[in-house]
């Protein structure tokens, strides 16, 4: 009795508002056995005489106990133990008169019951399942408010006996759906469907039995809204999101609902906003669907646009220094993501024309804020509305920029949010057409003095502008921009200076990096303009409040020395590194939040980019607080429902895993820890062996990171170091790289089955298999071929299938063209991965040869697969590679699969599609130069088919050049080492006809790689009776030069100066040769002499 008052007084020290006296409380609650909790909290609980806030806290934590480890608590006691506190829970609900304790009890029972369900679905707590039907049918409220709390709770209570008690369970869900006397169970009864409709959505059967239960589900979402209850419209939310086509039979009622709530302003803003997040829920995850019930739709479009109207008149607004956060509560904002929303998930073929017309008439209206909120808007739409929008995009873009002069500086700010927001979703075409006029507006919308945010915010655009503006568009406008930038950065430092104002200052500064890094070289004119001003900011704002200001000013010194190069910005590199280090002395008692931290980090890495081999000496002092930063482990937790709820979102990101239960993350200084990991890569990257010293401390860092799921960024990052790391390891000498390659392996090939992402899992590949190269023959063991084989197996089986999806998909009563384009982005990221299969494979034949090939067999039923004629062309390229790769690696062995792919590649020399084209042209290439005799007969067999395809009318158009000049460099191999295949003397004249490559580069080195063989040996047929083809051959080398299909110090460019020289060197021959060149030709032969 004892034990049990002093744990009375523990719960109550677990409620104290004195940190330290809850903080021992804690650490005293942790000692006790976890039997013993049970029996304390369950006392507790029981005891009516206890504190309710007490009591509360007692089901809490034994709810939570039970939750987090039930595998370590209640297996371990007696079964009379366990059966008594089973039926001293169901006792306390019955006997509970507090509501709010009854609920939680509620909620342990429902814990306790999804954790007494064994993996074959057999429930050992019958007795809740009666508990559970008898208090359904009670007359007591309380009982039939517990029943369906519990059920809502846990919807899988019935185990495997669900489908038995199927139509009970609809039946009790309907009967007290129909309670009109209480709302409240009408209530609990909607989310309790709700709960088992999400529990089970991927039962069809099921889901289509409950369909006549919806309308019931819809009414009470409308009652309870009007009781200020907004839980069961959060239900039918989280319906849209996860299971969309059980609301496909009263989807019209659904959205009528949603509208209804959406368009009432009695409401809360939150309960609107749920209302409204219902269709743009939908609008993403059932597009098809929602497309045929366009007129419905129609009406939510005036619903977002009015509550982007429902803004603050703010005196004070255009003054503002510091950037608030947009208040994300708010309807302005909430009515805006949700336009975004929706043009990206219906597809700007149906949003487009519902909403332009509203957008017009807003922009037209006396009051500022439908102006704001119609360029808001118009922002809002591009990216979703991309293509239809492109037509019109000139109509639009002077229009907007008339707003950049409206008389309302909040308009003025909304003009250039539409104007950044274009330059971004519309880049490069936006620049390209739109230069003159945007630049002239946005610097003149900068000198708003009386508006600072407005100032801010056109500079903000103009970085989006300069961002994706290509060079040569932005350099005629470098003059005026950086007398503009200059004179407006002069000014805010004084302002800075005189009243401590920092928001313009911030944003300039940022724009004059953005224009140094589009500018480059172009840039060294103005450096010693703004060099002095940086360097002052950096050396003097040292301010707390001027961190994001001094963070962003290194960043922009450190982007003008990479743009102007090392040469120029030597000047004042030391002086530069001293103010960083200064800087990163004082970073060890820094707050974790500074902004400075990611921009010094990314500076460094500039500077080492800038510097080279000589930013060496820095390391010691940089690698501390990188590698530090690199290695945050966030905060995690898993949370139920209830726990969620006492959170709230600060700085939290939750993903649903079902069964009531959340994984929550603190999202604050992931970026910081991706960007740290992308740093370490450059380093590893530009300083190679000088980077040896700390290659073993990073490898354990970015090793476990390859399944560092909370952030794509980081697995990105630690996959790219790998072979990069092994380069650097080189110098310590083959035992340390193969160790350091063994602890990286492992990891990697799993990783390389496990990745969920595929822009991730694509890298993760890529990555792999130049490790292999870095390692070459030797380094996978048997096991990690056995391991390897297993996933590439899987990979290749796992893209046939998503093929068969999206036939099945192209089948659905909702397919239509906006469905085939999501159906063709799927399809090109399959792809995609399928290139990486290829690239690994790659590796291992170009590593191993013809060893590997006995491994390989078990990939070749699929590989043969990929080749069949009914593939698509790019399942059909990518085995054509694979097989080419086997040619030139593995032969004269590859010959015993010829049966499997040579029909197949002759077949494709002419295929309507050039990728395959291309692909099969290369394979013809490598069998005659490293086939062997056996692939004599086939080389002769595509000689002239090459031919055709070479001298096509359209060979040369863009889509068809690649695979034009595959052709043709293969023919050139056929002639230099098959030459008992082909009458070279025949073929020969035609082939210099079509010298030189344009496109391929690598083709084009092999091409006059021949091409200086036969001129060495002086080949009358290409040189010509007395050397009339000279200036032919002169030609073909000026254009290869002019279009750097070679460089001068290659092997190859040494051979063609060479042959150059002679030629210049035989007086009127040269003479003769010259003058048939063009201006631009003989351009590319002096600067090649030059250089030579």
């Amino acid at each position: 009795m004892e034990e049990q008052q002093q744990f009375i007084l523990l719960l109550n020290s677990l409620l104290s508002p004195d940190n330290a006296a809850r903080k021992q409380a804690e650490e005293t609650y942790e000692t006790i056995p976890g039997p013993s909790k049970i029996t304390f909290l369950l006392q507790a609980i029981r005891n009516a005489a206890v504190a309710e806030e007490a009591r509360q806290m007692a089901a809490v934590l034994l709810r939570r106990l039970l939750s987090s480890s039930f595998d370590e608590v209640f297996p371990s006691l007696s079964a009379d133990v366990q059966n008594a506190i089973k039926s001293e829970l169901i006792l306390a609900i019955q006997v509970e008169t507090q509501t709010s304790i009854r609920k939680k009890i509620c909620d342990i029972v429902a814990e306790l019951a999804r954790n007494l369900i064994d993996e074959d679905g057999n429930n050992h707590w019958l007795e809740a399942l009666k508990f559970l039907f008898d208090s359904v049918n009670s007359q007591d409220l309380g009982l039939r408010e517990a029943a369906l709390h519990i059920f809502w709770n846990f919807p899988g209570i019935f185990g495997n006996q669900q489908q038995h008690y199927m139509d009970v369970i609809k039946r009790m869900l309907v009967q007290c759906m129909q309670d009109q006397e209480n709302l409240t169970i009408r209530t609990l009864s909607a989310r309790a469907a709700a709960a088992f409709i999400l529990a089970n959505d991927h039962n069809i059967p099921l889901i289509k039995h409950f369909t006549d239960i919806l309308p019931g589900i819809l009414q009470v979402t409308n009652e309870s809204c009007y009781q200020n209850d907004d839980m069961v419209l959060k239900s039918l939310v989280e319906i849209a999101e996860n299971v969309p086509k059980y609301l496909r039979p009263h989807l019209e009622s659904t959205l009528q609902l949603s509208l209804k709530l959406c368009a009432d302003t009695s409401l809360s803003n939150m309960q609107r906003q749920l209302a409204l997040e219902v269709i743009v829920t939908l609008s993403e995850t059932a597009a098809a669907m929602l497309r045929k019930h366009t007129s419905i739709l129609s009406q939510s479009v005036p619903q977002m646009l009015a509550m982007m109207v429902d803004l603050e008149d703010d005196e004070d607004w255009g003054n503002a220094d510091e950037l608030q956060d947009d208040d994300f509560d708010s309807n302005a904002v909430a009515g805006e993501s949700a336009l975004d929303r929706m043009a990206c998930g219906l597809g700007g073929k149906i949003v487009l024309p519902m909403i332009k017309e509203h957008i017009m008439q807003m922009l037209q209206n006396s009051d500022w804020k439908y102006r704001h909120a119609g360029l808001m808007a118009l922002s809002a739409i591009g990216e979703g509305c991309h293509q239809q929008m492109e037509g019109i995009l000139n109509e639009i873009v002077n229009f907007v920029l008339l707003f950049l002069q409206d008389a309302h500086p909040r308009v003025r700010y909304a003009a250039c949010n539409a104007v950044g927001q274009m330059a971004t979703d519309f880049a490069p075409g936006f620049q390209k057409k739109f230069h003159e006029k945007v630049i002239v507006a946005l610097l003149q919308t900068m000198e708003d003095q009386a508006n600072p945010r407005v100032q801010a915010h056109a500079a903000a655009a103009l970085i989006n502008f300069t961002e994706d503006c290509p060079k040569s568009l932005l350099v005629p406008y470098l003059d005026n921009l950086i007398t503009h930038l200059h004179s407006i950065m002069l000014a805010k430092l004084q302002e800075l200076i005189q009243k401590g104002t920092k928001l313009v200052l911030e944003q300039v500064v940022t724009s004059i990096a953005s224009v140094a890094d589009t500018a480059e070289e172009k840039f060294v004119p103005y450096y010693d303009l703004f060099m002095p001003s940086l360097k002052h900011i950096v050396e003097n704002a040292v301010q707390k409040e001027l961190r994001l200001l001094r963070g962003k000013t290194i960043e922009c010194i450190s982007l003008i020395g990479l743009a102007v190069g090392k040469d120029k910005f030597m000047q004042d590199a030391s002086d530069v590194m001293q103010l960083l280090l200064r800087t990163q002395t004082d970073f060890n008692d820094v707050e974790d939040d500074d902004p400075q931290i990611s921009y010094m980090i990314s500076a460094w890495a500039r500077m080492c980019k800038i510097l080279g081999k000589e930013f060496q000496q820095y390391l010691p002092v940089v690698m501390g607080p990188l590698i530090k930063t690199a290695s945050i482990k966030p905060e995690v937790a898993l949370l139920d429902t209830q726990d969620m709820e006492t959170m709230g979102d600060d700085g939290w990101e939750f993903v649903s895993l079902g069964d009531q239960q959340s994984f929550g993350i603190k999202t604050a200084g992931l970026e910081e820890k991706a960007t740290a990991c992308q740093m370490l890569v450059c380093y590893a990257k530009e300083l190679k062996e000088g980077f040896v010293e700390y290659t073993e401390q990073v490898v354990k860092l970015m090793v476990p990171l390859l399944k560092f799921y909370f952030h794509d960024g980081v697995r990105v990052a630690a996959a790219e170091s790998m072979p990069l790391l092994l380069e650097c390891a080189r110098v310590r000498g083959p035992e340390y790289l193969t160790q350091m390659w063994h602890f990286m392996c492992d990891a990697f090939i799993k990783a390389i089955g496990t990745e969920p992402d595929l822009d991730v899992l694509s890298e993760v590949m890529h990555s792999f298999a130049k490790c292999i190269e870095v390692m070459g023959d030797g380094c996978l063991n048997n096991e990690h071929f056995e391991e390897l084989g297993v996933i590439l197996t899987d990979k290749l089986k796992e893209h046939f299938k998503n093929q068969e999806l999206r036939q099945a998909k192209r089948q659905d009563e909702d397919y239509d063209e906006q469905v085939e384009e999501s159906l063709q982005d799927e399809d090109d990221n399959d792809v995609y991965v399928l290139t990486k299969v290829s690239d690994v494979l790659h590796s291992l034949f170009s590593s191993y040869k013809d060893k590997v090939l006995p491994w390989f067999e078990r990939l070749l039923p699929l590989i043969v697969d990929l080749i069949g004629s009914h593939r698509p062309w790019p399942d059909r390229q990518w085995g054509l590679c694979i097989f080419d790769d086997i040619i030139e690696h593995c032969s004269p062995t590859s010959f015993k699969y010829a049966e499997f792919f040579l029909r197949p590649m002759m077949q494709s020399i002419c295929d309507s599609s050039p990728e395959v084209r291309q692909a099969s042209a290369y394979g013809i290439g490598v069998m005659a130069q490293f086939g062997g005799d056996s692939y004599r007969p086939f080389c002769t067999e595509a000689l002239p088919q090459m031919v055709g395809v070479i001298q096509a009318a359209d060979s040369k158009t863009k889509e068809n050049i690649n695979a034009t000049e595959n052709c043709i460099s293969a023919v050139g191999k056929i002639m230099k080492f098959r030459p008992d295949c082909v009458n070279v003397d025949e073929v020969l004249p035609h082939w210099l006809s079509w010298l030189p490559l344009q496109e391929d580069k690598e083709e084009a080195v092999h091409t006059l790689s021949y091409l200086c063989d036969l001129i060495e040996s002086n080949h009358p047929t290409v040189l010509g009776p007395n050397n009339s083809n000279l200036p032919n051959i002169l030609r073909i080398i000026s254009e290869g030069f002019g279009n750097e299909s070679f460089k001068n110090d290659d092997a190859c460019g040494k051979r063609l100066s060479n042959v150059v020289r002679q030629v210049q060197g035989s007086g009127q021959l040269w003479t003769e040769c010259v003058s048939h060149l063009n201006t631009t030709q003989l351009k590319a032969l002096q600067d090649l002499l030059a250089i030579a």
